[in-house]
């Protein structure tokens, strides 16, 4: 149980397309590059400022 609370799950809900490159480096660094992926990631600052860059672009998953 005290594994999950140490990882965060995001989902890509929006298209790269006509975005920064650096957005989408920040996509492809979560482990993202298409509608509907999800990834888990450990949840550390800098994936939660990762995920804060391109926030309009993704949704955190409740486990």
């Amino acid at each position: 149980m005290a594994k999950s609370s140490n990882t965060i799950t995001v989902e890509q809900v929006g298209s790269p397309i006509r975005r920064p490159e650096d957005q989408r480096a920040t996509l492809v660094g979560l482990g993202l590059n298409k509608i509907g992926r999800q990834s888990t990631l450990e949840d550390t600052p800098a994936v939660r400022g990762m995920i804060q860059k391109v926030r309009h672009l993704v949704r955190v998953v409740e486990a």
